[in-house]
């Protein structure tokens, strides 16, 4: 009997398995002119400005008190922009003893952060050599076919499956900020709109380079990224972007040689962040770790923005800051044969890799768009650049589809992305991809077929009938009396999909009740995004049956207690043994990656043992 029992019970298990869950996706007009030799080198400049220091003085700190305690610190600090009053960022420079005056800054309760200024810039781009494969220019031909003439050699588009991904989302309706050197959107005094951004839709945004509104492009890269995003696509002329009905945000944070400094791309991300952008592109890198940068970004992610980064054209085995930053996803490149272009930078905070160009083979290998000579800002060239800076735009158009699609923050966004991105060597997360490589197509079914988060519970229910049908008729609760039964069912849910409805009924709450929120939102394991906040791999102690198995100590006194523990036991290794089955996770503090799949294997089976001890009627109140 027993025998029969567990072949019945693996005989149903089967047969659940392949109803509840599908396999884990798999992944005319102007002509193009000879474009100028562009250097998009970093120049030789030091991580921190001589004498430079940025104080980020706590949210409604007014000059005037600053001001007051300037005479005891021994510097002169001004707003960093007309932002300043809102933000709280200021900047000196010309001190004399860096470390002496911020080390009596800090003392100060109304300081959140103060360091030196730092300089951030375009990553350096690898010089071009010889022997690379040909591009793929047949990957993805299906599909919506745009009529723009140089479409044909954007054999990156084709490679992240655009032509499929456009038949569901186009990106209308989402707000892409570019901080970078700015963008050709306009013709103000020498600066010309460039052709091929005619019709696109711009946000008003902000030049912080110069403390102006009009954030124009002098240099060319940035308006390069910005065509990635969103060029103007099926007009005729020129090439396509990903995400060519989306709004863009130009907001200037390098100056002409490519350079910024921390403090204005920290008040640009949260000035994006305060004025509606859904997603935030960062083709910049380089300065070392700055807090006043690292807490915008976290402030940007809590106000629902995601943020891209490029991870560094550096050819190491680190990924440059604000890639690096826990709030952001870390982008390495790719060239045309889909390996890892050599120039890009990669590590342990990888989140994907995509299309980045390797012109090893000469411009056929890079990226093609359309953007300003920096000789002659008025002049428009169509230019075929390669780096991170490249790749970078590409996974943020996608998240814009992904926003236009209905997914309702940057945990929703990146888990699409991951889900969708195709493994390289069959593994869920590598230091040179991340998750994988970028598939547009995948992603957006991924999203749709909510396979971030449904499967975790058909997995839960599924074992439950296994739990029930290994248990002798006497011990077996009724089927029908445990699953409705709200003690069993809610922590259940609560473990497996979360409460998620709740950013849609509740989405505006900030503060304390935002946390709450997002941390109902989000299934039980996942809420260590909120205690630890988001990192780059997933904490293997939420990941794990700790949580279920210290609390079922509880239920050797607590009777009462036994089906609502039992059930939340039950949806972890629902959420374990779907996270198993997909290889979605990468674990921190694992000494290899492989040891993933064992690790939450193993803790399921672990839950399940909880739960099933749990639930026998004779334990049962």
């Amino acid at each position: 009997m027993p025998m029969k029992r567990w072949t019945l019970a693996s005989a149903v298990l089967a047969l659940v398995m392949a109803a509840a869950c599908a396999s884990p996706p798999e992944s005319g007009g102007e002509q193009a002119r000879e474009a100028p030799a562009v250097d998009t080198s970093r120049r030789e400049l030091a991580e921190e400005v001589p004498g430079g220091i940025v104080v980020d003085f706590k949210d409604g700190t007014s000059k005037a008190e600053f001001d007051a305690w300037e005479a005891e610190w021994g510097v002169n600090l001004e707003f960093n922009s007309v932002e300043g009053e809102r933000t709280g960022v200021t900047i000196a420079r010309g001190v004399g003893s860096v470390d002496e005056v911020l080390a009596r800054i800090r003392q100060n309760p109304a300081v959140e952060s103060a360091e030196p200024l730092k300089v951030y810039s375009v990553p350096p781009a690898e010089e071009a050599v010889s022997g690379l494969e040909a591009p793929l220019e047949e990957v993805g031909k299906d599909g919506y076919t745009p009529n723009d003439p140089d479409y044909p050699k954007q054999w990156n588009l084709r490679m992240i499956h655009m032509p499929s991904a456009w038949q569901q989302s186009r990106g209308k309706g989402v707000v892409v900020a570019v901080l970078d050197t700015g963008v050709a959107y306009e013709d103000h005094d020498d600066f010309k709109q460039v052709p091929d951004l005619e019709g696109v839709k711009f946000k008003t945004g902000y030049d912080f380079v110069n403390d102006d509104a009009h954030a124009n492009d002098d240099h060319g890269h940035g308006t390069h990224v910005a065509g990635t995003i969103a060029q103007a696509t099926n007009n005729g002329q020129g090439v396509a972007g990903v995400a060519f009905e989306a709004t863009l945000m130009p907001v200037k944070v390098l100056n002409h040689f490519g350079a910024g400094t921390s403090a204005d791309i920290a008040e640009a991300i949260r000035f994006a962040a305060d004025n509606g952008a859904n997603v935030i592109n960062m083709s910049l890198g380089g300065g070392g770790y700055s807090k006043v940068m690292a807490d915008a970004v976290e402030y940007a992610r809590k106000k629902g923005v995601t943020v891209v980064a490029a991870a560094g054209n550096a050819g190491r085995s680190r990924v440059e800051f604000p890639a690096a930053y826990p709030g952001s996803v870390a982008v390495a490149a790719v060239g045309p044969n889909g390996t890892r272009a050599p120039y890009s930078s990669y590590g342990r905070e990888l989140d994907i890799a995509a299309p980045g160009g390797d012109k090893r083979q000469g411009d056929a290998g890079g990226i093609l768009q359309n953007t300003i000579d920096p000789r002659d800002v008025s002049r428009s060239v169509y230019a075929a650049y390669q780096g991170t800076s490249m790749a970078t735009p590409h996974v943020a158009a996608v998240a814009a589809l992904l926003y236009a699609e209905g997914a309702s923050g940057p945990d929703e966004v990146e888990k699409a992305l991951y889900a969708g991105a195709k493994r390289v060597g069959g593994q869920a997360w590598t230091e040179e991809y991340g998750h994988g490589l970028l598939d547009a197509e995948a992603s957006l079914k991924a999203l749709g077929g909510g396979a971030s988060r449904w499967p975790s519970l058909w997995w839960a229910l599924a074992l439950l009938a296994l739990v029930l049908l290994t248990m002798r008729g006497r011990e077996r609760p009724g089927y029908f009396n445990i699953l409705f039964r709200p003690s069993f069912l809610v922590p259940l849910v609560l473990a497996t999909v979360g409460v998620f409805f709740a950013r849609s009924w509740f989405g505006g709450a900030s503060g304390v009740a935002g946390d709450v929120v997002d941390a109902a939102y989000l299934p039980i394991p996942d809420w260590q995004r909120i205690i630890f906040g988001r990192g780059k791999m997933a904490n293997p102690l939420f990941y794990s049956s700790l949580i279920p198995l210290l609390l079922s100590f509880l239920a050797i006194k607590f009777r009462g207690l036994r089906p609502a523990i039992g059930g939340l036991a039950l949806g972890f290794a629902g959420f374990l043994a779907y996270a198993a089955w997909s290889k979605a996770p990468a674990l921190a503090w694992m000494p290899f990656t492989f040891l993933a799949v064992p690790w939450l294997v193993v803790n399921t089976f672990i839950c399940l043992f909880i739960a099933r001890a749990l639930l026998r009627k004779e334990s049962a109140v």
